[in-house]
């Protein structure tokens, strides 16, 4: 069976509808859908009686008041958050006021290496920056309610802090914005690091899962396959930087129409960033030279 990434783009359940995925689990989707998000934003009921919420999703009324109506009679225990992007964790400070749950997973938003001149504003627009958990989790706590468990995975790449959580009693991985079956996590620094991230898949290589329910789209069924696809998409991205650069590119605005052809406009700017991101870990690696440290997007680039 061939390893070629292979994205699944059918429609997921409507927005705010309640969806029974499996004995444990139950999804409701944030009306957020758009070019970055998919559908919306996946917030995953974890339980029956007393509850985890995983991503409650972005800061909105709406969609808390739905999660909170599908929760009616029931207790939350925990709510759950993998990464501190402003569509996954916001919905946190109002669902705990109105569960008295406690607010655990990711700790406080952070980059994942020392700020450029003008990357506070670019960390700004992403980052819920005022998220503060009650308890921070590190790789392999554990956060437990009657038959269930959540055991965090240390996921870096996307954001510095992201976690993904194993659900053992069904041998799944809720995987955040690590891996989605819809299409490849966007790596943007200076939240996220290629280095990174490309380490987290090799950990999740490393471990077994039946399945993974990502933050955005409908699950991930075969996840070792996916994830070598996921390693050789990255292997050829990084190929075509170098071809750009061998061929004179110097800078990323004339690499990304090259590299993503057909790629719709809106989402170049998206693109501009996994390029700069993969150049940052070439100059780290020292294949690449770099006019400027940190590297950024208006950089001048050539080969090492």
């Amino acid at each position: 069976m061939s390893d070629e990434i292979r994205f699944e783009r059918e429609a997921t359940t409507p927005p705010g509808e309640v969806a029974q995925l499996s004995p444990l689990v139950r999804r409701v989707i944030a009306g957020n859908g758009g070019p970055m998000t998919f559908t919306g934003t996946c917030s995953y009921l974890v339980g029956r009686g007393t509850v985890a919420v995983i991503d409650p999703g972005p800061g909105d009324p709406a969609h808390v008041a739905r999660l909170l109506e599908a929760l009616r009679g029931e207790t939350v225990s925990h709510i759950v958050v993998t990464h501190t992007h402003r569509d996954h964790s916001p919905a946190a400070a109002a669902l705990k006021a109105a569960t008295g749950a406690r607010v655990v997973g990711c700790g406080p938003h952070r980059p994942s290496r020392s700020l450029g001149p003008g990357e506070e504003r670019v960390l700004d627009a992403a980052a819920d920056i005022d998220f503060a958990p009650d308890i921070e989790m590190r790789d392999g706590d554990v956060v437990a309610g009657p038959g269930w468990s959540l055991t965090a995975v240390a996921t870096p790449g996307h954001t510095a802090n992201h976690l993904a959580f194993t659900l053992a009693e069904e041998e799944t991985l809720f995987s955040g914005d690590h891996v989605m079956a819809w299409s490849t996590s966007v790596i943007a620094p200076p939240d996220g690091s290629m280095a990174a991230y490309m380490a987290s898949i090799e950990t999740l290589r490393g471990m077994e899962h039946r399945l993974y329910r990502p933050g955005h789209g409908g699950p991930v069924t075969e996840p070792q396959r996916f994830l070598r696809g996921l390693v050789q998409h990255r292997r050829q991205r990084e190929a075509a930087i170098l071809n750009r650069l061998a061929a004179g590119d110097e800078r990323i605005g004339a690499m990304v129409p090259a590299i993503y052809q057909g790629l719709a406009p809106a989402l170049h700017g998206a693109a501009a960033l996994s390029v700069l991101a993969q150049l940052e870990d070439l100059v780290n690696r020292g294949e690449v030279m770099c006019s400027d440290a940190p590297p950024n997007l208006a950089s001048r680039y050539r080969l090492a």
